[in-house]
């Protein structure tokens, strides 16, 4: 168990299609009106990784995934206000990208491959990574982290308890340290107590608290004017059948807290009218426009 908590199986991914098997987009959802006098925010879904998992029984605690293979996706998100971009989750290390084969950690089941670079994603609408003002998590994970480092120059906007968390002894002593280390001198924009966090001040990109799955964790609410509002959800959910079944895995920091968070985050979409973004799971990432076409 120990090893789910290093730096594979913390990478917490899902899907419900067999494996090998490409699922299917859903059909397109009725157009949501604009949103008159809002801001034109975009967002970008990048795909920043593969993973194909041989057994996600470490995804429900109760053990009913136990056996079951999946192919999972592992999205970065960018979105443009017209103050700012917001670079939120940074997929696996990109240096994979350069590993003919893909690389299969030792001691654990699951094959990680990357079809391209997060910053040469950026690169195709015209950024480097100096030109990213913010940067978010939502958790420290190191599918989630993995290339932060590229992006210290910007404003990282962290939970309290998340980079406590991050640069504890413990932490410092992860394999997943190194991905993150230069954040340690990034300037920061702290979330404290129960606070959420308006990142340009208009209602349009919001960073909610929902900690359980790790001590800080969070996730997104992105409000578009044609697209309609969005949650990202992070790793609240990570299989498909999590969110129905309320399944809780065994590596999280808080079980009674990601129980009330997972209710926290369904009261948030009905009181924005967002669509839940199970982050890793691809007909969830599908559903959102290909790369380089923002949802807007």
């Amino acid at each position: 168990m120990n090893r789910i908590v290093g730096l594979s199986a913390c990478i917490a991914l899902a899907a419900c299609a067999p494996p090998g098997e490409v699922p299917k987009a859903p059909a397109a959802a009725p157009t949501p009106p604009a949103r008159v006098g809002a801001p034109a925010v975009k967002l970008y879904a990048m795909d920043c990784g593969h993973l194909d998992f041989a057994d996600v029984d470490p995804f429900a605690d109760d053990h009913s995934m136990k056996g079951v293979a999946r192919a999972f996706v592992d999205p970065c998100y960018l979105i443009r206000h017209p103050n700012g971009d917001l670079l939120w989750d940074s997929g696996v290390p990109e240096a994979i990208a350069d590993m003919p084969d893909g690389l299969t950690p030792k001691d654990f089941p699951v094959h990680i491959t990357v079809p391209k670079k997060l910053t040469a994603q950026l690169a195709d609408i015209g950024l480097a990574p100096a030109d990213v003002e913010y940067l978010s998590f939502s958790h420290m994970h190191f599918d989630h982290t993995g290339n932060a480092n590229r992006f210290a120059g910007a404003t990282w906007i962290v939970d309290a308890d998340e980079r406590a968390a991050m640069f504890s002894d413990s932490a410092r002593k992860g394999e997943d340290f190194a991905a993150y280390a230069a954040l340690e001198q990034a300037k920061i924009e702290l979330i404290e107590g129960d606070a959420h966090r308006d990142v340009f001040g208009d209602g349009s990109v919001v960073i909610f608290q929902a900690p359980g799955h790790t001590p800080g964790h969070t996730v997104l609410l992105v409000k578009t004017i044609h697209g309609g509002n969005v949650l990202l959800s992070g790793d609240m959910w990570h299989l498909a059948e999590s969110r129905e079944k309320r399944l809780v895995p065994a590596f999280n920091t808080d079980r009674d807290a990601t129980l009330a968070s997972m209710d926290k985050v369904e009261a948030l979409a009905r009181q924005h009218d967002a669509r839940i973004i199970r982050q890793h799971v691809p007909e969830d990432f599908a559903s959102l426009p290909a790369f380089p076409t923002p949802l807007e």
